[in-house]
């Protein structure tokens, strides 16, 4: 039996050498596979949610579970079940659907995720940065500010539902090029057309990749993939021509003014040409025979730069809609799909504010030689939207003021601090990019005003002697910081939940990533298979019995510890929390007893 290291390594190369995938439906065979899926999506929060079979759930996962599946493939006999869907509020307003599948048919779509992604990964072009292991939101902004230098228009794009509006039929066909295994397209064409529950009614789905399926970001980016196809083979080398453009005529003439008056001892003349030539391009930015077009998508949102002339972002504009609604059947929002001047005006693309710097007055000196140029011209600005600091400020704030958060008055001190250090951290983590970061520090203020009334209104005392109680000082990377530190005593030492400690300044693009003290049990380091270990191991974690065994799951250990604080803790309590895991291999008696008691 080949391991899923063999088989996804198989695939990778395949992929890589541009290979048709030819009786892929056979690694599906491999028990390795489905262990190592399993692996993997049983350390999510959401392994415990029923889907439409509320008995389908992660809790008694096991060996004969896997075959089962696996037989039912080789027989061509599995059914994916329809997911069960509930609609999510948006902050924007209104509610997105959001699917949730059974357990079997999420152990079966990471298998299968596994193996496309492996083939697909190497074919997928470097603009894109969404779903992609390696790749994410701060990778696009960092390839969006060294590409997007120089440019004058951005062209925002955004498609309208697109995860809802997927033709099937196309990514089908998609697929069918690559893909030259029936059986495995029927597989994925039957994950699409399972249809789903809503308030137990059941609904076919003719289009559109469920959201919160485990297979869905895969597919939507084997089917935007072909997007950025079109742009990069067709629209860039279209809109990109001269290697450089064309001299500035009035710059070499100012240039020739000042060497003369410079000869001449005009320093008065000098000085007042000088002005002139700093607010004069070098280059004619309207060359006509110099263009340039860049490209970043990040799942469905993308946004082109463009050298150019603002009638030829119309066209562009046009010929990527034209494209969509022809080729893949969707449709671009035409109230979010805009046209920015780069320097004049400010784009929205991942939550960030970009533009591009016009600042003739701002010199800085040129590497390595004391030559001032105005270097900071063309680049790209980075920066934080207008009214987002008031937005997530307005989250602590009622009537103007800030206010205590009366939800988590029930969680320890140390809770509290780490809830809300998590909560800015996260903020200050996404905009480390931005050149405007210090602005969060009015979040922070605010934030910290309601975290010292909530523990103050936890111990019914003023915020003064909160400030007396928990008041520190952090050194993080050479500075130091005024900080809340609220001690956790431990069995050998004490441990520190902190608020505060966290810098503002703007990392650099591509470098650096916060680094908090977060609370934390001090774990021992265990193997990502360590959970596969003892399920192959088929011995009860309880009672030793050398039997088939099967895997109980929980949510959360600390619920746990606190449901069972004051009670009698049964064995299997005890042996989970001995283990520190949220997991227990037990035997099918033992499981059975656990549920009885729990």
């Amino acid at each position: 039996m080949q391991t899923a290291e063999h088989i996804l390594q198989a695939m990778r190369k395949m992929g890589e050498k541009r290979l048709p995938l030819e009786r892929a439906y056979r690694s599906l065979f491999s028990e390795d596979l489905f262990l190592t899926a399993y692996d993997k999506i049983a350390r999510n929060k959401g392994a415990l949610t029923a889907g439409s079979d509320e008995r389908d759930t992660v809790d008694g996962m096991s060996l004969e579970r896997v075959q089962r599946v696996i037989e039912q493939l080789r027989n061509e006999r599995f059914r994916f079940t329809p997911v069960r869907r509930v609609q999510i509020p948006k902050k924007s307003g209104g509610f997105r659907p959001l699917g949730m599948p059974s357990f079997t048919d999420k152990l079966v779509q990471e298998a299968l995720r596994m193996v496309l992604e492996a083939y697909y990964e190497p074919r997928f072009r470097d603009c894109s940065h969404g779903f992609r292991h390696g790749r994410g939101c701060h990778t696009a902004l960092g390839a969006l500010k060294y590409k997007f230098k120089g440019a004058a228009w951005f062209i925002e794009g955004d498609i309208r539902g697109c995860f809802d509006n997927i033709d099937h039929q196309a990514l089908l066909n998609i697929l069918a090029r690559d893909i030259q295994d029936g059986r495995l397209l029927n597989l994925i064409r039957m994950s699409l057309e399972a249809g789903y529950l809503e308030d137990w009614v059941y609904h076919r789905t003719y289009s559109g990749a469920p959201q919160g399926g485990i297979l869905s970001p895969l597919l939507s980016n084997i089917y935007l993939n072909e997007l950025d196809t079109y742009i990069e083979d067709v629209l860039i080398p279209q809109y990109t021509r001269g290697k450089k453009r064309a001299e500035n005529p009035f710059y070499r003439h100012l240039n020739f003014a000042i060497s003369q008056a410079r000869k001449h001892g005009e320093t008065e003349q000098v000085k007042t040409l000088e002005r002139q030539r700093r607010s004069t391009p070098s280059q004619n930015v309207y060359d006509p025979n110099y263009r340039r077009l860049q490209y970043i998508r990040y799942a469905d949102d993308f946004v082109l730069s463009l050298i150019g002339t603002k009638a030829e972002a119309e066209e562009i504009k046009a010929a990527i809609g034209a494209f969509l609604k022809e080729t893949l059947h969707l449709e671009m929002s035409e109230t979010k799909t805009l046209i920015t001047h780069a320097r004049t005006e400010h784009a929205r693309f991942l939550g960030y504010a970009i533009s591009v710097y016009h600042k003739d007055d701002k010199l800085s000196p040129r590497t390595g030689t004391p030559i001032k140029t105005r270097g900071i011209n063309s680049c790209v600005r980075l920066g934080i939207p207008m009214g987002k600091v008031d937005e997530y400020t307005a989250r602590y704030l009622r009537g103007g003021k800030a206010m205590p958060e009366n939800d988590l008055l029930r969680f320890s001190d140390a809770t509290i601090v780490n809830t809300f250090q998590q909560r800015f951290r996260g903020v200050a983590e996404y905009y480390k990019y931005a050149v405007d970061r210090r602005r969060l520090q009015k979040l922070k203020y605010y934030m910290e005003i309601a975290l010292t009334k909530t523990l103050a209104s936890k111990h019914k005392v003023t915020v003064p002697s909160i400030y007396r109680k928990y008041r520190s000082r952090l050194e993080v990377d050479g500075t130091s910081y005024k900080v809340l530190a609220v001690e956790i005593p431990g069995e050998n030492r004490s441990s520190y939940a902190y608020w505060g400690g966290i810098s503002l300044r703007v990392i650099p693009v591509g470098q650096g990533w916060i680094i908090d003290r977060v609370v934390r049990d001090q774990l021992p380091n265990r193997s990502r298979s360590d959970l596969i270990r003892r399920l192959q191991a088929n011995r009860c974690e309880l009672c030793g019995a050398a039997v088939k065994s099967e895997v109980h799951h929980v949510r959360k250990l600390v619920d746990i510890k606190r449901y069972w604080q004051d009670r009698e803790k049964p064995a299997w309590v005890e042996r989970m929390i001995e283990l520190r895991r949220r997991t227990l291999v037990v035997c099918a008696k033992c499981h059975e007893e656990i549920h009885h008691a729990g």
